[in-house]
C-alpha cells in the first residue's frame, strides 16, 4: 500500500514531534547523569533550562498543542476518502512545522521570531482551507 502525501504528513508530524522529545529527554538525561540537575527538578516551560534547553522544551511543547488538530484533519481526510482535498499541501504543512519547529531553536532574534510566527502562519491556513473544503463551504 502506497502512503499518500496526507498520510505522510500525519506520520511526520508525529514523528517530528517524537524526535523532539527524544532530544529534550536526552538534554534533560545529560543534566542529571552529569549530577547538574535533580530528575524531579525540570520546569515544566523550560524556564530552568535557559537558552537552547528552554527554546526546545518550547518547541517540543508547540508541537503537540498544535498535533492533535492537524492530526484530526489529516486523520478524518483519509477516513472519508477525501485526502484528494488535503494532499497537495500536506507536504506543505509538515514542511512549515518542521520549518517553524528548527526555527524556533535556532533563535528568537526578531528575524527568526517573524519567520517562526509566518511559518505558524502557513499551517493555520492551510488548516483553515481544509476545513472549508471538507465541511463543504467551499
Amino acid at each position: 500500500m502506497a502512503l499518500t502525501p496526507s498520510a505522510i504528513a500525519l506520520l511526520g508530524l508525529v514523528a517530528w514531534s517524537l524526535l523532539l522529545v527524544f532530544l529534550l529527554a536526552n538534554m534533560r538525561g545529560i543534566k542529571v547523569l552529569g549530577g547538574h540537575k535533580a530528575v524531579n527538578a525540570f520546569n515544566a516551560d523550560g524556564s530552568d533550562v535557559p537558552g537552547f534547553g528552554q527554546r526546545l522544551t518550547r518547541a517540543y511543547a508547540n508541537c503537540l498543542e498544535n498535533l492533535p488538530g492537524q492530526a484530526a484533519v489529516l486523520l478524518f481526510a483519509m477516513l472519508a476518502g477525501q485526502t484528494a482535498l488535503t494532499d497537495p499541501l500536506a507536504l506543505g504543512l509538515l514542511a512549515a512545522r518542521v520549518l517553524q519547529s528548527l526555527v524556533h531553536l535556532l533563535s528568537t532574534a526578531p528575524l527568526f521570531v517573524w519567520l517562526r510566527f509566518a511559518s505558524y502562519l502557513v499551517q493555520v491556513l492551510i488548516l483553515a482551507w481544509w476545513l472549508l473544503q471538507l465541511s463543504g463551504l467551499l
